[in-house]
C-alpha cells in the first residue's frame, strides 16, 4: 500500500458553465477521490475570475479548489479524468506537509469584503447634503476658504 499524503488541487472550468454545473464538477472529482480511497476534506468554490491570458478561447474561468488525502495514483487517476474532460481549462495539484482547516486565502479575503459593505451600508443612505471642501466656491462665487477673502470689496482696506 502506498502512502497518503496530503495534496490541494485547483481546477479551472470553463466560463460558460453556471456555477451550479462548477460546484457540480468539483462534487464529480470528490467523488472520484473518495472511489479511489482518498479524503476530501475542502471544497470552495472561489468563483468566475478573469484569466490572465487566453486558455482555450476563454478569457476567465471558474476556479474550484479541493484539499485532499491520498495516495499517489488517485492524483494520476483524478488529473487522467480531468485531461479528457472538456469543461477543465487547467489544473494544478500541489502536495502539501500539511491541510489548513480554516477556509483559504481567497475566501478570507471575499468574507471580509462582505462585511465591510454590510457594516458601510448604513452610512451610505445618509444624505447630509453636499460637502464643502476648503477652497470651494459657492454658487456666488464666494470663496470658502477660511479667513477673509481675497476677492470680497469689504475686506480691502480703503486708501
Amino acid at each position: 500500500m502506498t502512502a497518503t499524503r496530503c495534496y490541494e488541487h485547483t481546477i479551472i472550468a470553463r466560463q460558460d458553465l453556471s456555477p451550479q454545473q462548477a460546484r457540480a464538477l468539483a462534487e464529480t472529482y470528490a467523488g472520484v477521490i473518495g472511489e479511489q480511497g482518498g479524503e476530501v476534506t475542502k471544497n470552495e468554490y472561489w468563483g468566475l475570475r478573469n484569466l490572465a491570458y487566453r486558455v482555450k478561447k476563454n478569457r476567465k474561468g471558474h476556479y474550484l479548489h479541493l484539499n485532499f488525502k491520498a495516495s499517489g495514483n488517485v492524483v494520476t487517476e483524478i488529473e487522467r479524468q480531468e485531461e479528457l474532460s472538456d469543461d477543465v481549462i487547467r489544473y494544478l495539484t500541489v502536495r502539501v506537509d500539511e491541510l489548513d482547516d480554516g477556509p483559504s486565502v481567497l475566501m478570507q479575503v471575499r468574507s471580509s469584503r462582505e462585511e465591510r459593505s454590510r457594516r458601510d451600508d448604513g452610512r451610505r443612505d445618509r444624505d447630509d447634503g453636499p460637502r464643502r471642501h476648503y477652497g470651494d466656491r459657492d454658487r456666488s462665487g464666494a470663496s470658502n476658504t477660511r479667513g477673509p477673502s481675497a476677492d470680497s470689496a469689504s475686506d480691502k482696506p480703503a486708501n
